[in-house]
This record gives structure tokens, C-alpha cells and sequence, in this order.
């Protein structure tokens, strides 16, 4: 099996974070979105994957090789792909087409999920959905009384179902999706001035072909700083077993650390109460500050910090007391010298 990544949009509703990293590449919780993203698809898989192919912009060398890494993590080929121009999902698909063979997954890596459940290999595809109060901003799904999918329909303005598509599918055969994807490319059919992925699949369902529902239990975002900071917390709580050992490079000195919490490598922490669902990143120094529910990124540094719902990028230092922020990287605010 093969899962093939598009990741080409750099994330600006999470601004100014993604301005020196991709959204895919930010930790979450000390590991990175897309990370996440492969290593729950290849548990839900249950079978070996032989490629990860990543769809990406003009990202640059060092994180191209941090995306290979992650494919080798998996014990799998990494392959990189360029998507230079914005012009839908069907497109970025398009530009792996030398990967689109045999079965697939394709996972758009701007969400993390909690599923529990295997793939249905006798239907042409699975579609993960999940229920949601507002599907005029989702491409959604209708079903048959046999749970079958009758229908892909994208942003419906007037309701026709709340079953909205994550982002994550699987088909058997990636060639049958390429020939459609290559149809309303070369006939320039778009919809939204784009080539939409639903109008690929609407295509193949109208050709006989049987997708079913994979539904999730959680549907993380990380669309922009409120909903990442959630995300960060809940993956916290989902694996507060595996935070429990700080590493031994970690100083905590007459501080309280509320559970759960991730603590990176050289991570000093004094006279401070953090937690709970806080991520601190390597090489960060938190003093005389109280923190929750915030992720924090590495080679930063807090003092007299009060702060909850707060997002805080690398190499950047904060000294104040304000309730929430959010701070880019290599960033400075000081409230403490005025």
C-alpha cells in the first residue's frame, strides 16, 4: 500500500506560524502534523506501506529531507512531488501520478483523526466522514439504505447531508481514480474555478463503482491557532500514558507539572506550574510562569508568563503576563522592561 500526501498550501489561517514552517511540519504534541497523519493511517492500514509520497511547494531542501525521514520512519520509500500552482485537490493528486498505482491512501495533511476500525478491501473505496453541524463548508456524502455512498456533493449550500468528507481515502485501484482525474483536467471541468477530487469520485460512483463510509471517532483541526492548540491538547490526553516519563535531560525545579503534558529534550522548567495539555519543545526554558492548554515550540523562552489557549513558535521569548497570544517564530514581546 501506498499513501500519497498533498501538503502544497503553507497554512495562512495559522499565520504567523507558518511563515518559516509548512503547517503539516508543526509539532503537535512533539511530532508533527503529517507524521501523526502517516502513523495513524499505516495503524489503520494494518499492512506494511511501501510508499509515502509527499505533495509539496516550494518548501526548500532541509524540509524535504525531514518529509523522507518520516517515510523512512515507516520503514517505507519516500517520494517528493511539486504542486506550483493552487488549483485544487484533483490537481495536487494529479502531480504524483507516478506513485498512483495499486492501493492507495490519500490524506490531505491538514487534520489529525482517532478511528477504530479496519479497511473494507471489498468495496472499490472507503471515504472517512465525520457528522457535523455545519456541512456548507465540507465536501459531503450521501448514502443508500445499504450504506453505500450515492452521492459526492461539494459545499452544499442547501443541506443534503451533515457527513462530511475529512480529507482521507482509500480506493483498491489508483489507476481507475488517475483515468477520471485526467478526464476533467484535460476537459477542464472545474468546479469553484478548481479540480475538485469529488467530482473524480462522483464519476467513478456513476460508473458503477461502490465506496463505503470509514467513520472516525475524532476529527482533529489545525486550521488555525485556537483549533491547533485544541488538537494539541486532546493528542495529549489520547496519549497522557506515554507523557509520563519527562526526558532525563529535562530540569524541573520546584515547579508543578499537571498531566497530561509533553516535555521535550533539555526543556528547564523553575518556580512554575504547567499544564494541563502544555507542549514544550526541545531546548525551552520556562521561569516563574504559569501555563496551560498552550503549545510551545522549541528553543523559547517564558518569564513571568500567565498564559492558557496560547500558541508560541520557536527561538522566539516572551516576558509578560498576558492570558492568551499568539507568537511566531524568532519573535520578541516584553511587558516586564516597560
Amino acid at each position: 500500500m501506498k499513501i500519497i500526501v498533498p501538503m502544497a498550501g503553507r497554512g495562512s489561517r495559522l499565520r504567523p506560524h507558518t511563515l518559516t514552517v509548512p503547517k503539516p511540519l508543526i509539532p503537535i504534541a512533539g511530532k508533527p502534523i503529517v507524521q501523526r497523519l502517516v502513523e495513524d493511517i499505516a495503524k489503520v492500514a494494518g499492512e506494511n506501506i511501501e510508499e509515502v509520497a509527499f505533495i509539496i511547494g516550494d518548501f526548500g531542501p532541509e524540509i524535504e529531507k525531514s518529509l523522507l525521514q518520516i517515510a523512512e520512519k515507516l520503514g517505507a520509500k519516500g517520494s517528493i512531488y511539486y504542486q506550483n500552482d493552487p488549483l485544487g485537490t484533483a490537481h495536487a493528486i494529479k502531480c504524483a501520478e507516478d506513485s498512483m498505482q495499486g492501493d492507495v491512501v490519500i490524506a490531505f495533511a491538514d487534520t489529525l483523526f482517532r478511528a477504530d476500525f479496519q479497511l473494507d478491501k471489498n468495496s472499490d473505496g472507503v471515504i472517512w466522514v465525520k457528522s457535523v453541524e455545519d456541512p456548507s463548508a465540507f465536501g459531503v456524502v450521501k448514502l443508500d439504505n445499504y450504506g453505500f455512498i450515492t452521492d459526492f456533493v461539494e459545499k452544499p449550500q442547501t443541506f443534503v447531508s451533515d457527513l462530511a468528507i475529512i480529507g482521507i481515502y482509500y480506493f483498491n485501484s489508483a489507476e481507475k481514480l488517475m483515468d477520471e482525474i485526467n478526464y476533467i483536467i484535460s476537459n477542464d471541468i472545474k468546479n469553484g474555478g478548481e479540480y475538485q477530487l469529488t467530482m473524480a469520485l462522483e464519476n467513478l460512483r456513476a460508473k458503477g463503482a461502490k465506496f463505503t463510509l470509514g467513520k472516525v471517532n475524532d476529527w482533529m483541526d489545525c486550521g488555525n491557532k485556537n483549533a491547533t492548540v485544541e488538537t494539541n491538547s486532546k493528542i495529549l490526553e489520547y496519549e497522557k500514558e506515554e507523557m509520563l516519563n519527562y526526558p532525563a535531560s529535562a530540569v524541573i525545579e520546584n515547579s508543578l507539572i499537571i498531566q497530561p503534558c509533553f516535555i521535550g529534550e533539555n526543556v528547564k522548567i523553575s518556580n512554575s506550574k504547567v499544564g494541563p495539555g502544555v507542549s514544550l519543545g526541545n531546548n525551552t526554558t520556562i521561569v516563574n510562569s504559569n501555563i496551560e492548554n498552550s503549545l510551545i515550540q522549541e528553543n523559547t523562552r517564558i518569564n513571568h508568563g500567565n498564559l492558557s489557549n496560547s500558541m508560541i513558535g520557536n527561538s522566539a521569548q516572551y516576558f509578560g503576563v498576558a492570558r492568551e497570544i499568539s507568537l511566531g517564530d524568532y519573535s520578541v514581546l516584553d511587558f516586564l522592561s516597560k
